[in-house]
């Protein structure tokens, strides 16, 4: 249950949340049952902390901001602000951040563009590191990691369980499929299909993520056609349409098939290869 902050720390914020006499909380800000704001942090006006979130030393929430249950937001992060987009001229844009997230020390993410649909959003169960920059108009899914300064242009978007290393970086407007992972420093310009390795200035697929689909689970019989299919995509010499024929033709019945099929098929930018 959310309610807007009224008063000062002596008062009493809701019966178990604490905000710490240095911080800023502005009466407008909605603020759940056991929210935690830290020394010198600073909530917005438009900003919405759900159950359990916790606010760090110095770091600032700001602009039209929604923060899920339980997630953690530490030291001097910058939450919710305007996105470093020449064409932003103020408009009432969101950030929506899903539940039970770790936003490290010092990481950016931004508001979304009226250009972009308006709203950034990151999922749940999501692990950012310190220094990352996610930009606006971003779309995060679930179970994602990103390592220690990884830098998200805008209008990106990542599915489900994928993992940057560090000091990766993604082009504007690129997606990166489920399971996916991004060795460190990589710099990707095109789309990565999911459960697939990339890495490389300019980055190239030179994998499967057997790691990360082990972890998912996958084993036996799964990795065999994980194994096939890829040789069918980046093997055989054939075209992107003969290929993905062919695995529709090989698998019929495989949900794995139909969405390495599917964000082949509809990747704008083009896939690594």
């Amino acid at each position: 249950m959310l309610e807007k902050a009224r008063g000062s720390v002596k008062d009493g914020f809701l019966s178990e949340t604490k905000i710490h006499p240095s911080a800023f909380v502005a009466k407008e800000a909605q603020l759940g049952v056991g929210v935690v704001v830290g020394p010198n942090a600073v909530i917005g006006s438009q900003v919405r902390l759900h159950d359990g979130v916790k606010v760090g030393v110095g770091a600032t929430i700001e602009g039209k901001t929604t923060v899920g249950d339980n997630t953690q937001i530490y030291n001097f992060a910058t939450i919710g602000t305007t996105p470093q987009d020449l064409k932003y001229q103020g408009e009432n844009t969101e950030l929506i951040i899903g539940k039970d997230n770790c936003i490290r020390e010092y990481v950016n993410i931004s508001l979304g563009t009226k250009g972009g649909g308006g709203i950034t959003r990151i999922g749940d169960n999501n692990l950012i590191m310190v220094y990352t920059h996610i930009a606006h108009d971003c779309q995060i899914g679930n179970h994602c990691i990103f390592a220690n300064g990884v830098q998200i242009a805008g209008h990106v978007i990542v599915e489900n369980q994928v993992v940057f290393g560090g000091m990766s970086g993604g082009h504007q407007f690129c997606q990166f499929g489920e399971l996916a992972m991004i060795g460190a420093g990589s710099i990707v310009v095109k789309d990565v299909p999911p459960y697939c390795l990339a890495q490389g200035d300019r980055a190239k697929i030179s994998g499967l993520n057997k790691v990360g689909l082990r972890r998912a689970g996958f084993k036996g019989d799964k990795m065999a056609v994980f194994k096939e299919m890829f040789r069918i995509l980046f093997k055989s010499q054939l075209t992107l349409d003969e290929a993905c024929q062919k695995m529709k033709d090989q698998f019929p019945c495989s949900e794995e098939q139909s969405k390495l099929v599917h964000f082949v098929s509809h990747s704008e930018r083009g896939i690594c290869r």
